[in-house]
């Protein structure tokens, strides 16, 4: 991989395929594709871990993430807003970055993450957001300037997935190219 193309990692969504949060990352990194980034998702079943067990990823799925998540440049996480917070699934995924902690480059260190939340209403998008932008922090991730939270209580997306509103388009564009520009931090 040249010093030029990017690779970003898109994880979350929910176990309902083709859900409006996996659409959303799914559109990031269709844009941030179209811009030279080669990408690649952890969605629905990819997610469907066992509950994270302290110690070597022992599920073939998480191995793969991790493997993933390891060499990512930037990554985009999103999530539905469960009851005011990020779902048990994301989390769950996200649990099992601790395997990366011992790296010398640990977990996101010097990697841009793009946060994207969803929710049936603007109260738990807006605050599934700032959880996901607290966990960029805690896991010593740079959030991207701009974090998208959308209300899915109205159509976002057509039946090719591409976006409905202007803004909406507007703003997934934007995240990607944020993290396609994020020129990365030394550990």
């Amino acid at each position: 991989m040249s010093a030029s193309r990017k690779y970003i990692v898109g994880i979350g969504g929910t176990l309902r395929a083709a859900s409006s949060t996996e659409k959303t990352i799914r559109k990031v990194l269709d844009y941030a594709g179209q811009a030279g980034a080669e990408t690649e998702m952890f969605s629905g079943a990819d997610l469907d871990l066992p509950m994270y067990n302290p110690g070597p990823a022992e599920a073939p799925a998480a191995a793969r993430m991790i493997a993933a998540l390891r060499r990512a440049d930037a990554i985009v996480i999103g999530s539905p807003g469960y009851h005011g917070g990020i779902s048990g699934l994301v989390k769950n995924a996200l649990d099992y970055t601790e395997e990366m902690s011992r790296d010398d480059r640990p977990y996101f260190s010097g990697r841009a993450i793009g946060c994207v939340a969803t929710g049936a209403g603007w109260q738990g998008a807006n605050a599934t957001l700032q959880s996901l932008r607290s966990v960029a922090h805690a896991l010593r991730g740079w959030p991207t300037s701009l974090g998208i939270a959308l209300n899915s209580r109205e159509p976002l997306f057509d039946e090719q997935g591409d976006p409905i509103h202007p803004e909406v388009d507007a703003q997934l564009r934007m995240l990607a190219a944020q993290l396609i520009g994020f020129p990365g931090v030394a550990a």
